[in-house]
């Protein structure tokens, strides 16, 4: 038997006084089974024991709110499906953030295949996958192989699972340059009647494990995903997980056709921490104990030991608690889509974990200290101090060079190159595409659908926490409102780096009092999440510590997916007018940094986000679009009103003629990211009506010009400039191809 040594406690990522809190919940000293076991429940990933008292802050409940967080991913309403049976959706967002810095392809592969098993286990065929992505410095000499990887990961699995990747967000920062962020989210639909949880119940009921075999691969992933990196990343590799996307596809069909069953008592995935985490979680949420046979564990390789079996994070496993005398016919369901089956315990009521293996007990466990009495920390946080006002305010002595210029650049160069790799029309209920606000994904049979985003901006959240909350929030919520849906729900992927340094739990909790105050005023309530801490690097040629980067994805709802709105303006001739108020906000603004070299230090504080006027604004576009007023609709956000413009001249292969927009001078009048304001087109016989029903309902609108021609032009008081939108395009489009080289080739 190993002895317990403190170093061996150190490796397992315990402190001295959690070893004691083990101590003391076991009135003895653990074997290496049971330490392994607390290592991994205890562990931020799986415990949330840095973040989980300020999480409580979010608000969790709303009108359509089936489930929130607690479970395996978020449900709620979205009426009635084709048989007039009441339908869910259920979603959620995970991070893969470590495995995929140390090996990219699988890292990125098995984080989609964690987020669908999330939303499938709970009784939802999965629609759509999303993503949201930060990479380091272009120029970074990893930085190319980290994009390849991530991105053909994702395309990958997600191609051959058979499921849409229909969006997404990618951006570039030297922060990440040592630690890079890939965010996977699912969304899926089910029967209300068909919804699926976890908690174990019926003494006696039979545990089964399904689907793949057990390996020694990601042992102790949990443990390496709540710490930063050293300078022996590449040694942590036998800690990423291996994906198979076809077993995952089959798994899926099997556990749908056993979910058409009555046989399920309880259904959780294995996922972080593997079978220790679901067995774990089952029982504790049921009240119940559990034993399990180690034994009876189905395994692909030889000599596997208890601690292997409880640590390992194959993929593609699932464990269930299934009703009395039902395990025949569960097992012939799993056998015909060649599948592991196999019985390895039973529900007890002991409160306790036993795992027992060639006879002898080797893990004897309350559940409780596991679970929910894990520990619980308010660590130290300061605030992050008010940004400087921005002071000696740039001009632009050409403001068509300068839009160029951000067109090209990281943050707003075309994506193409990465979504044109992924099948975001498997399905065939794609109605949008990446490439616009939000996606819009028809509910099958039906004439809804949902709309679907990703969104943050880390540079805001940097500079203040609290307002980039908010935008994050209030941007996903605008985004969903641009295509006419209406917003539902949110769930969310918190990184952040190390919570023990005071000034990163500031950023903590500072982003969560924004994101709270945003989803109370819109409405918007929180159903699902993940936390992903320690997210900062000591390895050579890496940074320090990423930038606050808390990911939304949320979810909105259209009667009719047929009156969705895209961005791309659609006539010639059409008026193009700005809504909302504009405050010639550039703080924090890409043109200050692309084209004026202004670091954050010097850039001002970032817009702040006015949320009764977001929501007043937000409300009067979607309802414009609704009665059919509008021909386009993009909402404002990096590079401002003139990358707003460009965007839609490039989708709708249309240019204009902008003569009135210059409230302020040029940088502020074009390149400011004032919140809550969008660019709209409107045919003539409908502006006297879409200005008088503005005007209200308390909104601001005013004309900037019109849509025509093949290039846009900015006509000034004193001078006037154009583009080509061929020389946009040109700008837009070569950014990715030209840094993947010969990657790009893979497209």
């Amino acid at each position: 038997m190993t002895a317990i040594t403190p170093q061996i406690v150190a490796d397992h990522g315990l402190s001295p006084d959690e070893y004691e809190r083990v101590l003391a919940a076991l009135g003895r000293e653990p074997n290496l089974v049971e330490l392994g076991i607390f290592s991994v429940m205890w562990s931020e990933h799986c415990s949330y024991k840095s973040s989980k008292i300020h999480l409580m802050k979010l608000p969790t409940k709303g009108e359509r709110v089936i489930c929130g967080p607690g479970e395996n991913a978020g449900v709620v309403d979205i009426g009635a499906g084709p048989d007039g049976k009441p339908q869910a959706a259920i979603f959620k967002m995970e991070s893969h953030n470590h495995p995929s810095y140390i090996e990219p392809y699988q890292g990125a592969a098995t984080g989609v295949g964690g987020i669908l098993r999330d939303v499938f286990t709970m009784g939802a065929r999965p629609i759509a996958n999303l993503n949201a992505l930060r990479f380091g410095s272009p120029d970074h000499p990893k930085m190319r192989h980290l994009i390849a990887g991530v991105v053909h990961g994702i395309g990958g699995y997600g191609n051959c699972v058979g499921v849409p990747t229909v969006g997404g967000e990618v951006n570039f920062h030297p922060a990440y340059d040592g630690n890079i962020l890939v965010n996977a989210m699912t969304v899926g639909i089910a029967d209300q009647d068909k919804i699926f949880y976890s908690a174990a119940s019926g003494l006696g009921n039979s545990i089964v494990y399904v689907g793949s075999k057990t390996g020694r691969d990601g042992i102790h992933g949990a443990t390496m995903a709540s710490a930063d990196f050293g300078e022996d990343s590449d040694a942590k590799r036998p800690t990423v997980q291996v994906g198979d996307p076809f077993t995952e596809k089959l798994l899926i069909e099997a556990c749908l056709e056993l979910m058409a069953t009555d046989m399920i008592v309880a259904i959780q995935d294995m996922g972080a921490a593997g079978l220790t985490s679901s067995s774990v979680e089952m029982a504790s949420k049921g009240g119940v104990g559990i034993e399990l046979i180690m034994d009876d564990v189905p395994q692909r390789e030889t000599g596997m030991t208890p601690y292997e079996m409880m640590l390992s994070e194959s993929q593609e496993r699932m464990l269930m608690v299934l009703k009395p005398g039902r395990e025949a016919e569960a097992e012939a369901i799993f056998r015909k889509w060649e599948l592991d089956f196999a019985v390895i315990g039973h529900v007890t009521d002991t409160g306790r974990m036993v795992l027992k293996f060639k006879g002898d007990t080797v893990c004897d466990i309350p559940l409780g200290p596991l679970a929910d009495d894990a520990p619980l920390y308010d660590r130290p946080h300061v605030p992050t101090p008010p940004a400087a006002p921005l002071t000696n305010v740039p001009t632009t002595s050409d403001i068509a060079a300068d839009l160029l210029t951000l067109m090209g650049s990281p943050d707003i160069a075309s994506r193409r190159w990465i979504w044109e790799q992924y099948d975001h029309m498997v399905g065939a209920d794609t109605v949008q595409r990446p490439g616009g606000d939000a996606a819009v994904v028809r509910v099958h049979g039906t004439d809804k659908a949902l709309a679907m985003t990703t969104d943050c901006t880390p540079r805001y959240c940097f500079v203040d926490p609290v307002e980039g909350g908010k935008q994050a929030v209030a941007e996903a919520w605008r985004n969903l409102t641009a295509v006419g849906a209406n917003p539902i729900a949110v769930t969310n992927c918190l990184n952040f780096a190390n919570p023990q340094r005071p000034e990163i739990m500031g950023q903590i909790v500072g982003c969560l009092d924004g994101m709270s105050q945003a989803c109370l005023a819109l409405d918007f309530p929180i159903v699902s999440g993940n936390v992903s801490l320690y997210n900062e690097s000591k390895a050579t040629g890496g940074g320090s510590a990423i930038l606050p980067t808390p990911a939304i994805g949320a979810i909105g709802l259209l009667a009719d997916w047929q009156k969705s709105m895209t961005i791309a303006f659609k006539d010639p001739g059409d008026v193009i007018m700005v809504v909302g108020t504009r405050a010639g906000h550039l703080g924090q603004s890409l043109w200050l940094r692309e084209c004026q070299g202004r670091s954050a230090a010097d850039a001002g504080p970032p817009p702040s986000v006015d949320l009764a006027a977001e929501r007043r604004t937000g409300d009067f576009v979607r309802a414009a679009i609704l009665d059919g007023k509008l021909n386009a609709v993009h909402d404002v956000s990096d590079g401002g009103i003139a990358v707003t413009l460009a965007e839609m001249a490039l989708a709708g292969r249309i240019g204009a003629m902008i003569n009135r927009a210059m409230p302020f001078d040029a940088p502020r009048s074009f390149f400011a990211e004032d919140q809550g304001v969008y660019v709209v087109t409107v045919h003539d016989h409908a502006l006297l009506d879409f200005m008088t029903e503005a005007h209200g309902a308390g909104v601001l609108v005013e004309p900037l010009g019109r849509t025509g021609g093949t290039r846009l032009i900015f006509e000034l008081p004193d001078a006037d400039f154009a583009v080509k939108l061929d020389d946009l395009r040109t700008a837009h489009e070569s950014f990715f191809p030209k840094l993947m080289g010969a990657d790009a080739a893979l497209a």
